[in-house]
């Protein structure tokens, strides 16, 4: 799905080739038809050959798959090295795992044979303990990625628009092209803050259903103050937080935050707090007007068996979880500021459990990602022209950036 990109109001990295004044576009391109190819054969009879894509809906004929980062298996082939001798700096994963009760709770599994919980009443019931809100806001899915699709599932048509303000996490833009969705494009400005008045602009203008915010965002790890967040919620537009990344922010969530905004949703995850990146656990807060539609909409069995009891899990252990934050923010500090001091990186200061840095003096920033997984240590490069000269350096553990130092050391 195409979409629309909105010039920043100010000057910035991220210029578009329009001007700031020039009205948002639909750009039309044309797509595959659906109709069976006809053939003549020797005697000038006319045949249809039903091919299977004729099938699939004309818009995900044009859409490109989503580009994950590649698995320990995978890597481990393509590099020739063991996955215990690569350094995974790359997808912003908790280098520390899961507390022990995790692996304890696994192996206690008695019923992997019958199906979870639909409601996944356990671990809403813990989630509420942890987070201070009622269970009844909460709605648990695989992973946060499933709610932001079942958020545009239920909430938007095909032809409705989005706004989502670039650089940030790119499966917004995705979900959008998944379900038909236009997307208006609102830069972010040079110091990768949101461009609040554009924003606002730009909803008086498109009349956008909805929006997608991610604090701290990735790539950067930047966070959004309240003045700013109260700003687009008193508009007409359903405001979709991001908090993937909270924990590591010194931040409280705005979870609560529900129960004020008729058109505020906050979703978190498991992912990174509690190292459970591989057993897809996330959940959303949402106000009560909304959730009771997701319920109607969302699969039955979408939290599976053993990603509820290693959430739950996860949970009884608070003091690790909040051991393995303050060692994540510590090392990332540290990472910062040894950053700082290689010539040819400019790292910019985070809020989350990575490092976003603009590759200067000439360097190819991605042969310097190559360059580096040769030595087995991994990165995130960008193809995006947003971040066309950055990558991205995940927070590991102190013996994971002295090794990345030592490898950049030799380039």
């Amino acid at each position: 799905m195409d979409a629309i990109r909105i010039p920043s109001a100010s000057t910035n990295n991220f210029k578009s080739q329009s001007g700031p004044n020039s009205p948002a576009r639909l750009c039309a391109r044309p797509m595959a038809s659906a109709v069976p190819t006809e053939q003549i054969d020797g005697s000038g009879a006319r045949n249809h050959r039903l091919t299977g894509d004729s099938f699939i809906r004309l818009h995900l004929r044009k859409l490109s798959a989503y580009q994950p980062i590649l698995p320990f298996e995978v890597l481990s082939t393509r590099l020739g090295r063991k996955p215990e001798d690569i350094i995974k700096l790359d997808a912003n994963e908790n280098p520390y795992g899961p507390p022990p009760e995790v692996a304890e709770a696994l192996r206690a599994l008695k019923f992997p044979y019958v199906y979870p919980d639909p409601e996944s009443r356990r671990l809403r019931a813990a989630l509420a303990v942890d987070s201070g809100l009622e269970s009844e806001y909460i709605l648990a899915g695989c992973g946060a990625d499933e709610l932001i699709d079942l958020i545009m599932r239920s909430v938007l048509d095909p032809g409705d628009k989005i706004v989502d303000c670039p650089p940030t996490f790119t499966m917004y833009e995705f979900d959008a092209a998944v379900n038909g969705v236009l997307v208006i494009k609102v830069p972010r400005l040079s110091n990768f803050t949101l461009d609040v008045p554009r924003i606002v602009e730009v909803i008086e203008q498109e009349r956008p259903k909805c929006i997608f915010l991610t604090s701290p965002n990735n790539p950067d790890g930047s966070i959004i103050n309240d003045e700013d967040l109260l700003k687009i919620l008193n508009q007409p537009i359903l405001v979709v937080l991001d908090e993937a990344y909270i924990e590591f922010s010194g931040m409280t969530s705005r979870m609560d935050w529900v129960k004020n905004h008729e058109n505020l949703i906050v979703l978190r995850t498991f992912s990174k707090r509690a190292g459970l990146a591989g057993l897809r656990v996330g959940y959303g807060a949402f106000p009560l007007s909304i959730i009771e539609y997701l319920w109607r909409a969302k699969q039955p069995y979408n939290v599976s068996v053993a990603a509820e009891v290693s959430a739950c899990a996860a949970l009884q252990n608070p003091g690790y979880l909040e051991s393995v934050k303050n060692s994540l923010v510590q090392e990332r500090e540290r990472l910062y500021n040894l950053l700082k001091e290689v010539p040819y990186l400019k790292p910019y200061q985070s809020y989350s459990n990575f490092i976003l840095c603009e590759v200067k003096s000439g360097k190819d920033p991605k042969k310097l990602k190559e360059d580096l997984a040769q030595m087995g240590v991994m990165i995130r490069h960008y193809n995006k022209k947003e971040l066309r000269g950055y990558v991205r350096i995940s927070v590991g553990k102190p013996e994971h950036t002295d090794t990345l130092m030592k490898c950049l050391e030799l380039l």
